[in-house]
């Protein structure tokens, strides 16, 4: 475990809140966008500019990056479920030579920088055509899998072979690299496209008995996914976070009471991501929701918004950080992005709020090294002068206390959890207990970690 996420779990109650703020910028690798610059670059230049990013993002004051490993169905490391990423070499299934996933962790927590390993889950492909994807990828592999919507490919959400390949190809990268937490962001089910139907009837048949309408049926695949996420990681290593960023409005007002004073697109809706129940089952250890707009946007207030958030991560084990549009400033139709003061103000906003609004993340890094309206010099010169700690996650350090029982309290989960657990033998780190043939409910662990907590094991 790296410095950095050490000192989140080990918080000190009686530390002001505000030397512990997430200060973090996605770094995109779709379509080169941050980095590499660009297709077919020398390893050793891809290397080099990445650890010039991260020299930059210290120096902007930053304490973590959130960089995208799987873009398209693809990886920026060596896997078993992905062909090398087209972004590296310029040919999908190509090896660049070394592991960049390795490397960039690597270099994060060498700058005491959490490495948050982004990926999208169903996104394959910008185009129609499975045969310009390498031999090797899952979609051609398994074309039924695959869905043709807006002239592009998506894995099928409703497929449980869909959610199984997902969650195995997010654990393959816990298990094998120090990664501080696993980042979703906004793209689920795809954002509508004008005049056409997401093409799912046929698994909507198959898996889709018990749901009042389609739209149910997918906002469960999605909850699926996510709660299944979040349990295989935690039980992989416990100290590995799970966030989300998804698409800033819930649900408008107008449509259910608990919704947002706003008038935009609906994650409930349009993607069928129910952000809001993540946050209220506790599925997630943070939610980064995109706040895009400026405070004058009257369809979606920054305040508003943000504020909508803060009543829902109210007294929950989920900690808030915002995302702010870094690529609006001075570039978008809103005038209020013409002021130089409109990200200064919202993080500003936040920081009056550090009780529930714990950071920012950034979109996306150019963005900020452009330096348009001066925001990065605002960053460095008054914003982020002073260096802030990751905020801690009391939960999460619950969760690692579970795996340090003594045999006696290993024996008494074993009695208490009766058969559906089989002891294993006695080791000198203590009773271990094996699982056969037996995932852990939320319910079971639940049950382990309040007893733990209550030291009545």
């Amino acid at each position: 475990m790296n410095r950095a996420i050490e000192s989140s779990l080990n918080g000190n109650e009686g530390e002001q809140n505000w030397i512990r703020q997430l200060r973090g910028t996605w770094i995109s690798t779709v379509f080169n966008i941050d980095w590499p610059s660009r297709k077919g670059l020398p390893s050793e230049q891809q290397k080099q500019e990445f650890i010039q990013i991260l020299d930059d993002v210290k120096q902007m004051g930053m304490n973590a990056v959130v960089v995208q490993v799987r873009p398209m169905a693809d990886a920026f490391y060596p896997s078993e479920y992905a062909p090398w990423s087209e972004y590296l070499t310029g040919t999908q299934g190509k090896s660049p030579g070394y592991d960049p996933l390795a490397f960039m962790v690597e270099e994060a927590h060498k700058r005491n920088l959490e490495f948050h390993a982004w990926f999208n889950p169903y996104r394959i492909s910008t185009q129609s055509s499975l045969d310009k994807l390498s031999a090797n990828h899952p979609a051609r592999q398994h074309p039924d899998w695959v869905v043709t919507y807006g002239g592009r490919l998506y894995f099928n959400p409703g497929l449980p072979e869909v959610k199984q390949y997902i969650t195995n190809s997010v654990l393959e990268v816990v298990r094998n690299y120090d990664i501080d937490s696993v980042h979703l962001d906004d793209y689920f089910y795809p954002y509508p496209v004008s005049g056409e139907e997401f093409p799912d009837d046929a698994a909507f048949r198959t898996y889709g008995n018990g749901f009042g309408s389609k739209a149910d049926w997918r906002r469960d695949n999605v909850n699926q996914l996510v709660k299944d996420l979040s349990h295989e990681i935690k039980w992989a290593k416990t100290y590995v976070k799970f966030g989300i960023s998804p698409f800033g409005v819930w649900r408008n007002k107008s449509s259910d009471p608990n919704g947002s004073d706003t008038r935009a697109l609906s994650s409930y809706e349009a993607q069928f991501a129910d952000t809001r129940k993540w946050v209220k089952e506790e599925w997630l250890d943070y939610i980064a929701p995109q706040v895009y707009w400026s405070f004058d946007f009257s369809a979606a207030q920054y305040n508003k918004v943000t504020d909508w958030w803060i009543e829902q991560t109210q007294g929950k084990n989920v900690h808030l950080y915002i995302g702010h549009a870094a690529y609006k400033v001075g570039d978008d139709k809103d005038p209020a992005w013409n002021n130089p003061d409109e990200i200064p103000n919202q993080i500003k906003y936040n920081t009056e709020r550090f009780n529930q609004v714990k950071g920012s993340v950034f979109f996306s890094y150019k963005d900020l090294k452009s330096n348009r309206l001066g925001i990065r010099d605002r960053l460095i010169q008054d914003l982020y002068r002073c260096p802030a700690l990751i905020p801690a996650m009391p939960w999460i350090e619950a969760m690692n206390r579970t795996l340090q029982l003594t045999d006696w309290q290993w024996k008494q989960l074993y009695d208490n959890m009766g058969e559906a657990w089989n002891a294993g033998k006695f080791t000198d780190w203590g009773w271990m207990v094996k699982i056969e043939n037996h995932t852990l409910t939320v319910d079971e662990f639940a049950w382990l970690n309040n007893h733990i907590l209550a030291n009545s094991l």
